[in-house]
């Protein structure tokens, strides 16, 4: 005749259930000890700190405005930049610590990853953080990296037309300054000719500098306005660049209150434990007698 399995778990269940009620103490004992133990365990680890940047990769594009897909705004490039050992050591010398004190303590996330039909157009937002024992280092580090990046992804390509665009602008500037000057000049002759009374051809000939100078300085200024809104674009939109930079924020090691948590549930737990195990090499009898 088979016993039955069902019976003798039920039968188990409640020994161990008449032990643990019996034995009560040890599960209590475990609960306080395994809890004093987990706020122990709290301090050990100290205080830590973390300081994260946020870096937009930017969008360049071609001069034909055809966008540019590089490494530039690739969000896995701009992880193993960062974790290289040039990197850091770069890093560590400008915050004035050890390269060793970076290894292991930097990460980086894509921030709003898009996904569907927009995630091509979509500008790449990286937070970097790293994580040290230390308020200021740990801040420097992150973005001392921060710059790194910015100046090893697209704002190299992105800084060519940003120069281009800037001496075409200036350029633009003195020829603004200078047909100025010059429609002034011919504004004041047009009224001498009319105070002189001068013949009208000759009137012709002021009035006819007068619309090529007011022409050339509705080009030029049209020409202005399309450079200063490119260099804008460049700058703002096609660059990477430093969004936020990184502060240090005080982060404990280990919550305190989870740790109280997890040690009070493996205190009760070993706790429960000891008081089956008592109960069955007998000495819950013993303890009777």
């Amino acid at each position: 005749m088979t016993a039955d399995p069902d019976a003798e778990r039920e039968v188990d269940l409640a020994r161990w259930r008449r032990a643990v009620v019996a034995l009560w103490w040890l599960p209590v004992a475990g609960l306080v000890v395994g809890a004093i133990v987990g706020v122990l365990y709290s301090f050990r680890g100290g205080t830590n700190y973390k300081a994260s940047a946020l870096i937009s990769l930017g969008q360049p594009t071609s001069p034909g405005g055809v966008l540019v897909n590089g490494f530039g705004t690739n969000p896995r490039a701009i992880s193993l930049i960062v974790s290289s050992a040039d990197a850091q050591e770069q890093a560590a010398n400008k915050a004035d610590m050890r390269p060793a004190a970076l290894r292991g303590h930097v990460s980086v996330a894509q921030v709003g990853a898009v996904t569907g039909a927009g995630a091509a157009r979509a500008t790449p937002l990286i937070s970097l953080t790293v994580t040290g024992t230390r308020s200021s280092t740990t801040a420097a580090a992150a973005n001392a990296l921060a710059k790194i990046v910015v100046s090893q992804t697209t704002a190299s390509y992105v800084g060519v037309k940003i120069r281009t665009f800037q001496t075409t602008l200036d350029s633009v500037d003195i020829q603004l300054a200078s047909v100025k000057k010059r429609l002034a000049v011919t504004q004041k002759a047009e009224i001498a000719a009319q105070k002189q009374n001068l013949d009208p051809l000759q009137q012709l000939v002021v009035v006819s500098q007068e619309d090529n100078a007011e022409t050339r300085l509705g080009n030029l200024i049209a020409q202005q306005e399309t450079l200063q809104q490119q260099l804008a674009f460049a700058k703002e939109v096609e660059s990477a660049k430093v969004i936020t930079t990184a502060r240090s924020l005080k982060a404990s090691a280990h919550s305190r209150s989870s740790s109280l948590l997890v040690g009070a549930l493996i205190g009760l737990i070993l706790g429960a434990l000891a008081a089956i195990v008592a109960d069955a090499r007998g000495w819950r009898s013993v303890a009777r007698a």
